[in-house]
């Protein structure tokens, strides 16, 4: 599978799907969840404009409503179509995406609450991985959020990802170990301040002076 990026077909994967890909796309559209690969650690992915979808994810993951979930795009046009981004912030996400950042942003009205815990603010993923992209792509804007109950690791194989956690979702995706196998970078781009620091973090200060 080849992948080709440039400013004028504005970041958008232009590989094409793995059979893979397009089955696990398939069980997030009818409103199932998937495990799947990033460059950071393996995430959950179910429809982020599903309340439905986000609710289970939640559940999947024993994990609080009150913390919310981040979403993952494949294009910085569908970034735009979820998130309100100013010209500077664009200018900035442009130089780092995509790659093992969040930023969090102003979230568009259609994104649901419960995504964010009810906050205007959401936290977006671009991942710079193949199989990640190539999912997105086919399944639209889906959750990013590590494939681990709430308190444990996250996996950065496949291998690693929890039995009872992997029994929860329609679909495990192996795309080997992941490359940074760290968590992402999460970064108030509004306030350019990091929240957490994680992959490439060096790399967002430099960016944000």
């Amino acid at each position: 599978m080849t992948q080709e990026r440039d400013e004028a077909d504005d970041g958008a994967f232009k590989g094409v799907p793995t059979d893979a890909a397009i089955s696990a796309a398939r069980v997030i559209r009818s409103g199932g969840a998937v495990i799947y690969p990033t460059e950071t650690v393996y995430g959950i992915g179910a429809d982020a404009l599903s309340e439905a979808a986000v609710a289970r994810v939640f559940a999947i993951k024993c994990r609080q409503m009150d913390r919310p979930l981040f979403l993952a795009v494949s294009s910085f046009e569908m970034l735009s179509e979820v998130a309100l981004v100013e010209p500077d912030e664009m200018a900035i996400l442009r130089k780092l995406l995509p790659g093992p950042i969040a930023f969090l942003l102003r979230k568009k009205p259609h994104v649901p609450d419960i995504l964010t815990a009810g906050s205007p603010f959401v936290g977006i993923r671009f991942p710079d991985h193949e199989l990640a992209l190539a999912l997105i792509e086919e399944a639209g804007p889906i959750t990013s959020s590590s494939a681990n109950i709430t308190g444990h690791p996250p996996p950065v194989r496949a291998s690693e990802v929890d039995r009872v956690l992997a029994s929860r979702v329609e679909m495990v995706m192996d795309g080997g170990r992941c490359r940074y196998a760290i968590p992402s970078t999460l970064v108030d781009l509004a306030n350019k301040k990091i929240l957490r620091a994680g992959a490439l973090a060096d790399r967002v200060r430099e960016e944000l002076r």
